[in-house]
């Protein structure tokens, strides 16, 4: 590793993300580019850099630089041109100049220790003497402070945010209770406060690390989907995480709950330990659903007569469960539809629009993802949103992620209908219902049987479970969805029939194979060579769905394979590593966590930006467009052309996409999924996620393995349980 040292004549790009810089530093007469993280380095500045030499293949030679500290002006020239290089507010070359003529080689002292004597220079007043000193402190202070919190593995972006929130008592705060940046700093997870506090010599045993590490176990339950713990389960987490026997741990549950961090709710025997947040999202969501669940006095002659009206206009036929779906949309101000694939979900809802827009009402349709939203769109004629664009997304923090449509500014419109509920989980459920007045009616519309949704709370089944709101079941298959084996063998999965692998069927199909490699071959031709034409789509539309993401036919394994066949390296197609995952232009990619901040456009064929907007969610698919080392992002396509950069440090938010686990594949429906089967745990291989499998397919679906393991799924009912109490919440309300 060399070092250099010189003075910054010129940034010349700055990512203000990820603090990535390229910089021309002047090292006594040679003038060299180097690139890195550089935390508030300013023009003027005179540095010390380690790093090493690189070829760049466009930009040429660059010095890559590892680590800098800041070198204090050593002369008088150094010190003109850091006061002159715009650093400073109000300080111009020429003032500089006058400043450094004065006090020379003492220029600093005199700024830090007695900055009154800069009003003996002309053009200096008192009050701006002590601005220029304020600024070159503030400076000096929150370079130290990045270095310091630097050496801890904080990065440049979360370090500013640090400095921000606490100042120069960053430095007490990390000595005495690093576990309060988890608290109080977005971003600062307990791991990395846990890291810092190792390192600073706090006791394992510490109160504020026990009770850090409490929150943190019911955080972790919440990415699993609970919206609560059991006392004995949250114990059992927090003992093993922080490594402290369960009685440290239990005596801290009643004061947590005392500070409204934590809330205790007795169920029989268990106690049920809620993050305060959750436990307050699903009782305020239990009482705007009882408040927007009236009755509305509709005679059923007059509904029945208008229905029939529809019928004849529209050539639709509506079976006696569909008719009364209307009425109780017409009668009620809140109804929950449910029913599986091939039942008449679609049907329903175009009457129910029909219905109401012969009333004159506004009607909102929404889907939880773009897909979703899309498909919605398709099959009524009418233009669904998803609920977030429905919400208007403003790029707020993920906690009140940030919706201009709330309680203060609600949606205007009479009738709101929201497709794939099962998806929705408790957060957009309240912000969606502090979005609706009393008056609106809401009719939610759902398969209760697909897998519940990736974020926490079981929303759809809690309402149906509870009996207190209106629900009808669709149960009849339609004539012409009983012609599809699809539709036919996941209603005979989700009962637990057999279903007959024979392969005369002309949209369901079972080649048996009983080897990983030879199961990945196998997908691979279906994918390459067979399936596009059967479908009539391209290689990227069919999606191979399997249930795990480890193992040799894991979502990590089969996404290095898949992409090596399906997007194989070629000259001109650039690369970027990150992590165990290489990235390459021509990549289907998709997002694994919601961001509320992302920013996309959407652009016409001559580049003009027609749209722009928020956020990106766990899910979503795209891909990869442009990787550009210079500026170190990544652009991604997702649906409907919206165009996303990602600044390389944002790329732990994207996986390959070629194969998702059947849970992400949820709300989605791809022209043909390929589903490998072998082995893996039975809380997974269950019943439910091969019924939401077959169903995201549209015209094919192909599994390729055990023909024994497909069997014992549609057995296994057994489902990894899921803690939540909305049910409990609604009952009580």
């Amino acid at each position: 590793m060399e070092k250099i040292t010189g003075y910054v004549d010129h940034i010349v790009y700055r990512n203000s993300e990820n603090g990535y810089t390229v910089l021309n530093l002047v090292n006594k007469e040679e003038e060299i580019t180097c690139v890195g993280i550089f935390s508030a380095i300013a023009e003027g500045e005179n540095i010390e850099a380690s790093g090493d030499y690189t070829d760049h293949p466009t930009y040429g030679r660059q010095f890559k630089v590892e680590h800098f500290e800041e070198r204090a002006p050593e002369d008088a020239e150094a010190i003109e041109r850091y006061l002159g290089s715009g650093a400073i507010k109000g300080l111009g070359l020429a003032l500089a100049a006058r400043i450094v003529r004065r006090f020379k080689d003492d220029t600093f002292r005199i700024i830090e220790e007695e900055p009154e004597r800069l009003a003996e220079i002309k053009g200096i007043s008192e009050r701006k003497a002590m601005e220029i000193a304020t600024q070159v402190n503030e400076k000096r202070d929150l370079r130290q402070a990045m270095i310091f919190l630097q050496q801890y593995g904080i990065t440049m972006n979360l370090a500013v945010k640090i400095y921000n929130k606490y100042g120069q008592e960053v430095y007490e705060i990390l000595k005495e209770n690093p576990y309060q940046l988890a608290e109080d700093i977005d971003g600062v997870g307990f791991k990395t406060a846990d890291e810092i506090a190792a390192r600073v010599g706090i006791r394992s045993d510490s109160d504020f690390r026990i009770r850090s590490g409490i929150l943190y176990a019911l955080s972790g339950a919440a990415a699993e989907g609970h919206t609560f713990l059991p006392q004995e389960e949250l114990t059992k987490r927090a003992s093993e995480l922080l490594q402290v026997a369960p009685e440290f741990i239990e005596k801290h549950y009643m004061d947590l709950a005392i500070e409204r961090k934590l809330m205790l709710k007795q169920k029989e025997e268990q106690t049920q330990i809620y993050a305060a947040s959750f436990y307050y999202m699903e009782s305020n969501v239990a009482t705007m659903l009882k408040q927007l669940d009236v009755t509305y006095d509709e005679a059923d002659t007059a509904i029945e007569k208008r229905i029939l009206a529809i019928q004849k206009q529209t050539g639709m036929e509506l079976e006696e469960h569909q008719v009364e779906a209307v009425k109780e949309a017409v009668k009620n101000g809140l109804l929950i539809i449910t029913g599986g694939p091939g039942t008449g979900k679609t049907t329903t809802i175009n009457t129910i629009i029909r219905y109401f827009e012969m009333e004159g009402m506004d009607i909102f349709l929404a889907a939880p993802t773009g897909r979703a939203a899309k498909r919605m769109s398709e099959t009524t004629g009418y233009e669904a949103k998803t609920i977030h664009r429905m919400l208007e997304l403003n790029g707020g923090m993920e906690e009140n992620a940030g919706f201009e449509r709330n309680e203060m500014n609600p949606l205007e419109t009479d009738v709101i209908i929201i497709d794939e509920m099962s998806m929705v989980d408790i957060s957009l459920m309240h912000s969606l219902l502090k979005a609706i007045p009393a008056g609106t009616r809401l009719i939610l519309v759902g398969d209760v049987n697909q897998l519940p949704s990736v974020g926490p709370g079981c929303v759809l089944k809690d309402i149906i479970d509870s009996g207190v709101c209106n629900v009808v079941k669709l149960t009849k298959i339609f004539r012409q969805a009983a012609t599809s084996d699809i539709i036919v063998n996941a209603h005979k999965i989700n009962r637990g029939e057999e279903v007959v692998l024979d392969n005369k069927s002309m949209d369901f199909f079972f080649l048996k194979r009983y080897d990983a490699d030879v199961i990945i071959n196998v997908m691979l031709q279906l994918i390459k060579q067979k399936l596009p034409k059967f479908v009539d789509a391209s290689e990227y539309d069919i999606q191979v769905l399997t249930p795990m993401r480890k193992g040799l036919l894991g979502v990590e394994r089969l996404n290095v394979i898949l992409q090596k066949y399906l997007n194989p390296p070629a000259p001109g197609k650039r690369e970027k590593e990150y992590g165990d995952t290489l990235f390459r232009e021509g990549d289907k990619v998709m997002q694994t966590k919601n961001n509320y901040q992302l920013e996309w456009e959407i652009k016409s064929r001559f580049g003009l930006v027609i749209e722009k907007g928020m956020g990106i969610f766990n899910g979503d698919t795209g891909i990869i467009r442009e990787i550009n080392d210079f500026a170190e992002t990544v652009t991604v396509e997702f649906d409907e052309g919206r165009m996303v950069d990602y600044s390389f440090k944002l790329l732990e938010e994207l996986e390959l996409a070629y194969a998702l686990t059947i849970h992400k594949s949820q709300g989605s429906e791809y022209p043909a999924v390929v589903i490998p089967l072998l082995s893996g745990p039975s809380m997974l291989m269950n019943r439910n996620l091969l019924y939401t499998a077959v169903t995201r397919a549209r015209k094919c679906v192909t599994l390729v393995g055990n023909e024994a393991t497909f069997a014992e799924m549609i057995k296994n009912t057994s489902q990894q349980k899921r803690y939540s109490g909305l049910c409990d919440r609604l009952k009580e309300s």
